[in-house]
């Protein structure tokens, strides 16, 4: 009796009878020949019956073309109420997370230490929250009250450390950075470079791997035009300059951005809002103004969640007292984007009208009047009829009209006394015989 292995290529210990009964490991490779003691020896050899036959590998799994790419198609999918927030622990980025979590988001927040989140942790179980949680099996949104705290998670992550950022975006469809180099370090001279540039960076790199859904950056006003007073703030180590590298990483990235520029947050406080309304304006427009860390706070959540009125725009933010209150999505609506949507050109195609079909359709045509309506013409008098049936007067009008004809043909020569003379001659002779011929009975 003879069994072939055809289960894995690799090496596998295959148990064998020996004469005495017992089993003996030896390595059988693919395809080889399995012998099974005979009859003679094992008289009961007959009575085995293989219900299953798979043999075990020792070394490397390998998965087929269609598993692999099951899998990465599940680490490719996004969750799209998750955020992974950059500096959570600063004032921006502290208010972000309490939006977000707010309007129904789960938030990874990135913080270097634990320690220094614990401020952040203690605010947030202070809230509570009537959020709309999606059905697991209906996947229809439902209200569920629940504790804030719960849908946040504290991720220890150093920026400058490459290595740390990916995991740490877990999931993530939207990553917003709210980092900068911190004010209480005046002296060091690298901290903007760092900071502004080489950590924001290194996020937005990790994030194009990982094709995160959305990535908001908040840099500051000034950053690509010199205005004041805006351009003072570079006396701070160039700190508006390495934002800009920022910016153009991110712009040469790919990925769907937008990136917020907001004017003076250092004196406003959270009341400032209740006086002073939020104003958008297109890049490079502002250079001076003050807003509150808050304002700045519900705009990015607005736009984390509203994704395509925000997509691929430079927005530049500030408070004014004069300013009316607006809704967030009528202000972004009139900033351009600097790309097409494809979400929005997709569902234009779907429902506005078809611009090749008004253009190419036939004019409208005009309607027949009904059936029953016959526009009828006037009758015409008796003796105008008659006028027109008689062959005298017709013949007369034409004759008039081929002499009319011919006159008009003829060139106008000068005018003489000679040329007056014969014309009256003419004339005369076509009175006369206009007299002979007889008159209609109605003219007589």
């Amino acid at each position: 009796m003879e069994l072939r292995s055809l289960q894995s290529p690799t090496v596998t210990s295959i148990p064998k009878l020996d004469r005495n009964g017992g089993f003996l490991g030896k390595p059988l490779l693919c395809g080889q020949v399995l012998s099974l003691p005979s009859s003679r020896r094992c008289p009961d050899s007959r009575k085995f019956t293989i219900l299953e036959f798979r043999a075990q590998a020792t070394g490397t799994s390998k998965f087929s073309s269609g598993t692999i790419g099951a899998i990465q198609n599940k680490a490719d999918s996004k969750d799209e109420y998750l955020a992974f927030v950059a500096g959570a622990t600063g004032r921006v980025g502290s208010r972000t997370v309490r939006e977000l979590l707010k309007l129904g988001f789960r938030v990874r927040a990135g913080v270097r230490s634990g320690q220094k989140a614990e401020s952040l942790i203690q605010s947030v179980k202070q809230m509570k929250l009537n959020v709309e949680s999606p059905s697991a099996r209906t996947q229809q949104y439902s209200l569920v009250f629940s504790p804030a705290v719960e849908r946040l998670e504290i991720v220890e992550c150093d920026l400058e450390k490459r290595d740390q950022i990916g995991p740490a975006l877990g999931n993530a469809s939207v990553v917003i950075c709210c980092i900068g180099a911190s004010e209480k370090e005046v002296f060091d001279i690298t901290g903007p470079y760092r900071i502004d540039y080489m950590a924001t960076k290194n996020l937005i790199d990790a994030a194009t791997v990982a094709k995160v859904s959305h990535f908001i950056l908040v840099t500051s006003l000034g950053t690509n035009k010199v205005g004041f007073p805006a351009a003072i703030l570079n006396l701070f180590w160039g700190v508006l300059i390495w934002k800009r590298k920022a910016e153009e990483a991110l712009l040469a990235s790919g990925l769907p951005y937008t990136i917020v520029r907001p004017g003076g947050m250092e004196r406003p406080t959270d009341a400032f809002k209740e006086t002073h309304n939020i104003t958008l304006s297109p890049e490079d427009t502002l250079f001076g103004g003050l807003v509150s860390n808050l304002q700045v706070a519900e705009l990015i959540a607005f736009m984390a969640k509203n994704r395509g009125s925000s997509y691929c725009k430079v927005v530049e933010v500030i408070a004014e007292t004069t300013a009316p209150l607006t809704p967030m999505g009528e202000l972004l609506a009139k900033i351009p984007s600097q790309r097409i949507d494809p979400s929005s050109k997709e569902s234009d195609v779907a429902d506005g009208p078809d611009l090749a079909a008004v253009v190419s359709s036939p004019p409208p045509i005009e309607k027949e009047p009904p059936q029953g309506k016959t526009k009828t013409t006037r009758p015409l008098s008796p003796y105008i009829a008659k006028l027109l049936t008689s062959p005298t007067l017709m013949s007369s009008t034409i004759n008039g009209a081929k002499r009319a004809s011919a006159v008009d043909a003829i060139p106008a020569a000068p005018k003489s006394t000679l040329s007056i003379q014969t014309n009256l001659a003419e004339l005369y002779s076509s009175i006369q015989n206009m007299k002979k011929r007889p008159l209609t009975p109605y003219i007589a």
